[in-house]
């Protein structure tokens, strides 16, 4: 966003005026709150922020400009401290709500939102979380990974999908030169923690404290469901993808995980199965690809997916 103007327009006469004014504005809008959750007192250059509000925004009889425009500031940030609560939920529960406040605002405070739409917000959530350790400590790596695989869940969600490949092209192509694309809404993950497990756990907490809350004596009720479990490492290889628009988990053999991943990278047929290993057995391989070829996972070669790994 361009640096607004010192001062808002008098009055609108021209387009450039309704520039100046939507920019001062926009940035006034989305202007940092302060450390307890207000409009800053002062505007970027120094001057007393009631006296620049005044410039372009009318008080009434219960509001001064100044108040009426930290509703607008204030209902911004929280809209977006709402959206990422709303996307990640397991790295919340990993956190608990102070460390997640503080790593939602120092996350948003670096990377703005800039997209229309809110889905992009947590993009460089993972990035954020391993350049900045201390806001997540003890449990940064495990952050990270809740990050990746929240984020991944947004993709299969919404990600574009390309027209499955047909079975025949498959079988009229030589495996030496054959290759196939994965669909850029699955997400490959090779992980440290079953954060898939574990993210099912909260979700299902979450939708029980929920339901819960409906009932008499719901304070109680709600305070008996306990924080879910934090996952013990264990090596997780899964695909995050959908299936007749639903979201879904499929854990993947390693060996399986290792082929998806040389067919993401480009290789063909013949060298992706070779990937896999050598105690990869011709059983396996044709059931793996039965699984994937049902799901529709492949798509014409060249076209862009996501792909993530440890």
């Amino acid at each position: 966003m361009k640096r607004p103007p010192k001062h808002a327009p008098s009055r609108i006469a021209s387009t450039d005026d309704l520039r100046a004014f939507q920019r001062m504005m926009a940035s006034a809008i989305t202007r940092p709150l302060t450390a307890d959750d207000k409009l800053q007192p002062r505007w970027i250059d120094g001057r007393a922020m009631d006296k620049v509000a005044a410039e372009f925004i009318k008080p009434n009889d219960r509001l001064t400009s100044f108040e009426r425009l930290q509703l607008y500031n204030r209902m911004y940030w929280f809209r977006l401290f709402d959206a990422i609560r709303d996307d990640c939920p397991g790295l919340l529960a990993a956190l608990g709500e102070r460390a997640f406040g503080r790593l939602t605002q120092a996350y948003l405070a670096r990377h703005p939102s800039r997209s229309f739409t809110l889905r992009d917000l947590c993009s460089r959530l993972e990035r954020f979380i391993l350049e900045e350790p201390r806001l997540t400590a003890p449990r940064t790596a495990l952050a990270a990974e809740i990050a990746r695989f929240e984020w991944a869940q947004t993709v299969a969600f919404d990600g574009p999908a390309r027209p499955v490949i047909a079975a025949s092209h498959l079988a009229r192509t030589p495996p030496s030169r054959l290759r196939i694309g994965l669909q850029p809404y699955i997400t490959l993950l090779e992980l440290r923690h079953p954060i898939d497990t574990y993210v099912i756990a909260v979700k299902r907490r979450d939708a029980l404290r929920s339901e819960a809350s409906n009932t008499p004596g719901a304070a109680a009720v709600h305070r008996a469901f306990r924080r879910a479990a934090l996952p013990r490492p264990r090596r997780t290889h899964v695909a995050v993808h959908r299936h007749n628009n639903r979201l879904f988990y499929k854990r993947l053999d390693p060996a399986a995980f290792r082929i998806l991943e040389a067919l993401g990278s480009g290789s063909t047929l013949s060298r992706a199965i070779a990937a896999g290993g050598p105690r990869v057995t011709p059983a396996q391989v044709k059931a793996w690809f039965g699984s994937w070829m049902a799901l529709g996972w492949f798509c014409a070669y060249g076209n862009k997916r996501r792909r993530a790994a440890s």
